[in-house]
């Protein structure tokens, strides 16, 4: 076992300074009253239309006015639940909640209508805000759930409804100011604890896998004051706000952090518009999920071959990479100078967070003078607990801990490779309603993270797969499918794979099995069209991977995919539904020589 790694002690010289708080509104008090006239966001009601504002301190009068609706409604202390759309409705409505209500509880809009019904359930909830498309879906709940009283459409106009129990945000928001008129002080005035509960996250799963996290007020203060540390974003500069606001990353990261530093957020129009947004609005920052930066990159790439370029792009990586041309700027401006423009004159830097990324994106793109950096976190650390400092990026690695954050690796292996725990002032305060699994969770103050991974001796961490996901072979070897899939994903010819291990009841123990799915694009670029032509070039890509890992590591078996992989809302490919194991050919499988 390796000893665990204090951040706060190891990286105090290159820490912003940042202001203590304890609570979320301790975050909406402070910036709210300091800079009333910053744009808090920016968004678009139609494309075509230039990006509206709001300023903190509209921000401000509206969630006071909310919050004192809410409680004259009965709803303190209640579980609030919110999904839908990014929107700085959204926002508002969470903050709003945590800040003197109750317990809010964001949901994936993308769930079925069984799903988003059983985490209500699950949750207590009893008031409901969501879009106006997404009404009809849920009214339903009113009729079966008892507990929920109320659905609040948060768009730009009043709803009109002949059922008295579905309101308009907007309503309540006019209802609020009417009362602090008369004085209503009842929620400015509220007492928010920093061990309060303030948020229910739901885990990705089926409804029944799925655990509510359970994080306090101290838990995400903690969190977004410690990533301040690491990570600040420029003054007066605005983010691209892109992932799900019901991922705990995009919320903590994005939303919370971002009112914390005071800067703009700014709505992004959907992943279409992802690059004409950021450059249209002039943003600085973007967290971002890998397969958004890996995609991006793979254009450049397409575009500098259809141009004849990617000869002169390959030399420029090389000679940027070895002479560290990305510190010099004026020279690395000129030969880079039409990609850099891919996100406009003032980025700053990309995260990459929610899964791993393949390092030679980060290499790449870093080379080219485009700052990438990626890190490290989970729900129930609310959520990031490693992350790259900007100028002192590994690529390969998910950055050193965050500072008052302690990760050690157990139960190591030779190459020092074991499971990841976590301890500090972010772990939840355990999963709803659920004592058996917070206890299988948290052991003696520290998180078990379920993922594996191993530390260099500068303190950085470094992720090689999930416990749950490793293949153990009947000698006892150990196989990380996240590193076959890593060099599998290398290939232009190959979109997304799944490696597990599969049962072989001849021989008695698993065999490494890739599922892929290739890029039909790039094959019939190259004239490979035919189902025997695509498998062949599929094996050739297999043999390559074979050749550089040890025997016990060679696929054995692969199964090829036409569709895409059913995935997650942040884009990451879902493991453990049956659908995602369904191939198109018949499974191959090598022989004792390891030939098909």
């Amino acid at each position: 076992m390796r000893a665990f790694v204090d951040n706060s002690m190891m990286l105090s010289e290159g820490l912003y300074k940042t202001r203590p708080i304890e609570t979320l509104k301790d975050i909406v008090e402070y910036t709210t009253s300091e800079y009333p006239k910053r744009i808090a966001y920016m968004y678009k009601t139609s494309h075509k239309e230039p990006f509206k504002e709001l300023t903190y301190g509209e921000f401000r009068d509206k969630m006071n006015a909310l919050g004192t609706e809410l409680i004259h409604m009965g709803f303190k202390n209640s579980k609030v639940a919110v999904l839908g759309d990014n929107s700085y409705r959204y926002a508002l409505t969470y903050l709003t909640t945590v800040c003197g209500v109750g317990t809010i509880v964001p949901i994936d809009k993308n769930l079925e209508i069984d799903e988003i019904e059983n985490l209500v359930s699950r949750a207590d909830v009893e008031i409901l805000f969501t879009d106006i498309k997404l009404i009809e879906k849920l009214k339903p709940l009113l009729e079966r759930n008892t507990k929920l009283k109320n659905l609040v459409v948060m768009n730009d106009s009043y709803y009109e409804s002949q059922d008295e129990r579905i309101l308009s945000q907007d309503e309540l928001i006019d209802r609020g100011m009417a009362r602090l008129v008369d004085k209503d002080y009842t929620y400015i005035d509220a007492v928010v604890h920093p061990d309060d509960l303030s948020t229910i996250l739901f885990t990705s799963g089926t409804t029944g896998l799925a655990k509510g996290v359970m994080l306090s007020h101290r838990n995400l203060a903690a969190n977004v004051m410690n990533t301040s540390k690491m990570f600040n974003i420029p003054k007066k500069g605005r983010v691209l706000d892109v992932l799900p606001m019901h991922h705990a990353y995009e919320m903590s990261c994005t939303v919370l952090t971002s009112f914390y530093q005071a800067a703009t957020v700014v709505i992004c129009e959907g992943l279409k518009h992802l690059q004409g947004n950021f450059v249209e609005a002039e943003c600085a920052v973007m967290l971002g999920v890998p397969l958004v930066f890996e995609n991006i990159h793979k254009k450049i790439f397409r575009q500098a071959e259809k141009q004849g370029k990617a000869e002169s792009l390959q030399k420029g990586l090389e000679l940027s990479k070895k002479l560290g041309l990305s510190k010099i700027k004026a020279v690395n401006k000129r030969l880079f100078k039409s990609i850099q423009g891919v996100f406009g004159k003032n980025l700053y830097c990309l995260i990459a967070g929610g899964a791993a990324i393949n390092p030679e994106v980060i290499e790449d793109f870093r080379a080219m003078g485009i700052p990438i950096i990626q890190g490290y976190g989970m729900t129930e650390s609310a959520p990031l607990i490693t992350v790259n400092p900007v100028k002192h990026c590994k690529p390969a690695s998910v950055g050193p801990a965050i500072p008052g954050t302690e990760v050690r690796i157990i139960n190591s292996d030779d190459e020092g490779n074991g499971e990841i725990i976590v301890r500090g002032p972010s772990l939840m305060l355990g999963y709803y309603n659920d004592p058996e699994n917070t206890a299988e969770t948290i052991i003696d103050g520290w998180l078990h993270t379920g993922d594996y991974g191993y530390m260099d001796e500068d303190g950085y961490l470094y992720i090689t797969g999930r416990k749950k996901n490793v293949i153990i072979t009947k000698t006892g070897k150990n196989i990380f499918p996240e590193e076959i899939e890593y060099y599998l994903l290398l290939e232009d010819d190959i979109a997304e794979t799944i490696v597990y291990g599969k049962e072989n009841m001849i021989e008695g123990d698993l065999l490494c099995t890739a599922i892929i799915q290739p890029d039909f694009k790039s094959l019939e670029a190259k004239g490979i069209t035919e189902d025997e032509d695509i498998y062949r070039r599929i094996r050739e890509i297999v043999d390559e991977v074979n050749a550089k890992v040890p025997l016990y590591k060679k696929i054995r078996r692969i199964e090829v995919r036409e569709n895409d992989f059913i995935k997650t809302t942040t884009l990451k490919v879902k493991r453990h539904v049956p659908e995602n194991y369904e191939y198109k050919f018949d499974d191959r499988t090598f022989d004792e020589n390891r030939r098909f």
